[in-house]
């Protein structure tokens, strides 16, 4: 089935993501201009795209690793706070500077679970940059180093997010027609 059906809105365009997202490059690149081992780890499924594109805006030397974590059941909409390492990075971070690259956050939960793994870990710095950030959905606290959008409370996908893991590959991110996702 064809996305179309699905979107209600475009909330954020192909233009303006790519926009933000070479500032947040040149934002982190200046913060990290002196570190010897900047380290990003994505975090599966969603954040691929928005890594993929980030890392071109960087222009220190990293290197990249992978986590995937899961606080939803299959099929879920809302976070049960329950979080699983599903893969956990294969790098030794203790005495690195890692940078966390997430594609949303939400209620808070998966990233502050992954962050307190990751701290038991020792880096020399750890920070989370995300591309799209749920402020007002937040019920664990958690900080924010980089923030591409302060979104509102809506069911989004395209740009790596999914929506029923399809449409990641959906340029922009859009919002969802519920009435339209319920009807099928």
């Amino acid at each position: 089935m064809p996305y179309h059906k699905f979107l209600q809105d475009v909330l954020i365009d192909e233009t303006t993501l790519h926009a933000r997202i070479a500032e947040l490059g040149s934002q982190i690149s200046h913060e990290y201009a002196d570190s010897p081992n900047l380290l990003l780890i994505c975090i599966l499924k969603g954040g691929v795209v928005f890594l993929c594109d980030l890392m071109r805006q960087i222009s220190v030397p990293h290197e990249i690793d992978f986590m995937a974590a899961s606080s939803y059941g299959a099929g879920a909409r809302e976070s049960k706070g329950l979080v699983r390492i599903e893969m956990d990075v294969r790098t030794n971070i203790a005495g690195r500077d890692v940078l966390i690259v997430e594609d949303i956050i939400d209620s808070g939960y998966t990233l502050r679970f992954i962050m307190d793994t990751l701290l038991a870990r020792h880096p020399r710095s750890l920070k989370l940059c995300t591309l799209l950030n749920k402020a007002l959905r937040r019920e664990v606290e958690i900080a924010v180093d980089y923030v591409g959008f302060e979104i509102e409370n809506k069911f989004v996908f395209g740009y790596g997010l999914d929506l029923d893991e399809k449409y990641r590959n959906v340029p922009f991110i859009g919002v969802v027609n519920e009435k339209a996702l319920r009807d099928g």
